[in-house]
């Protein structure tokens, strides 16, 4: 008998350590990038963002998130068998973060890695997951955790700052005879890698004393995607996940994407022909909170009461370098 993984909890946890809002950061800028604040603000639909506190670290996030998902779920953190975490902001280069929350979380019988896909970590994780546990009966319960504290690694004075803000969310799956997952897709660019990063800290550039000084560890925005990027791709991905998936997509329920740019998904659920009564979206109230956005905005669509058994729901993200990923599920 097939097995198929299914969502049977979800999580989130948004940081109030502090609320930075685009009149704080008005003050801050614009007498350096006039009306940047208002531009960014129009084409984004990003109004606000939070912070965690300057002690924490992605793994705390992480876990608040994760503690989350487990309640959700009716599980304990013992009987969890793998975790994997999406991030472009680890607590460390090595060892892994997801290793840091299987310790914090007291999770003691999962395995763990990270995905290193930036903000694409989510969905790809979900694919992951849902592939093991259709081929490896021993995995019963594994957690998908996507996580973002950009907010620590920018600039501050940096306009960018704009659209980062702190938070987790997470996933508990599971096998059934009954989909479940669905099906799923990907796609890449790799000739974007040097648009969008943190350079100094690896292989390429090791960081030193001078290299720290001139800021090289902090993300950077080097050179504006092209605004088609995330249409093009979103559409290609959305219409890949239903031919695979051998469903319409008038089928669809809900559908998430990344939460960087509102008007982005409004142009894209245009396309396919879906109204906006079949989306959701965080950016406005919670700021693009990269490798987090997809998860979160999926549990406060769930919290919010838009998520129903039996639902077809869309997951797509697009991360810096430029990797995509997207995966549907219907919900058991």
């Amino acid at each position: 008998m097939p097995r198929y993984a299914t969502i049977i909890g979800t999580g989130h946890y948004l940081p109030n350590w502090k609320e930075v809002t685009n009149d704080e950061l008005r003050a801050r800028f614009n007498a350096q990038v006039p009306d940047f604040v208002d531009t960014m603000e129009a084409r984004s639909g990003i109004k606000t963002r939070w912070y965690a506190p300057r002690d924490w670290c992605t793994s705390d996030l992480s876990t608040l998130a994760a503690q989350e998902a487990l309640k959700s779920a009716g599980i304990k953190p013992e009987d969890l068998d793998l975790i994997i975490l999406g991030t472009d902001t680890p607590d460390y280069i090595t060892p892994s973060t997801s290793v840091v929350v299987q310790y914090k979380l007291g999770a003691s019988n999962a395995g763990t890695f990270d995905v290193g896909c930036a903000c694409a970590g989510f969905p790809t994780g979900l694919n992951i997951a849902a592939g093991l546990i259709a081929t490896n009966p021993a995995y019963k319960y594994i957690l998908v955790i996507g996580v973002y504290m950009m907010s620590k690694l920018a600039a501050q004075d940096d306009p960018m700052i704009f659209f980062y803000g702190d938070g987790a969310g997470a996933a508990v799956l599971t096998g059934d005879s009954k989909p479940g997952f669905i099906s799923s897709a990907f796609l890449a660019d790799g000739s974007f890698h040097k648009f969008w990063g943190i350079y100094s800290g690896a292989t390429y550039e090791p960081a030193t004393v001078e290299s720290v000084q001139a800021g090289r560890t902090n993300v950077r925005f080097i050179q504006r995607y092209p605004p088609e990027v995330n249409v093009v791709g979103w559409e290609k991905l959305m219409r890949a996940l239903a031919k695979r998936g051998q469903f319409d997509l008038q089928d669809i329920n809900l559908a998430i994407y990344t939460q960087v740019r509102l008007p982005t998904i409004e142009e894209v659920m245009g396309l396919l022909g879906l109204p906006m009564t079949k989306t959701h979206w965080i950016m406005d109230k919670w700021g693009y909170t990269g490798s987090a956005c997809v998860p979160m905005c999926f549990d406060d669509a769930v919290q919010s009461g838009k998520v129903h058994s039996g639902d077809l729901v869309t997951f797509i993200g697009s991360g810096v370098g430029y990797n995509q990923a997207a995966a549907a599920f219907r919900m058991p």
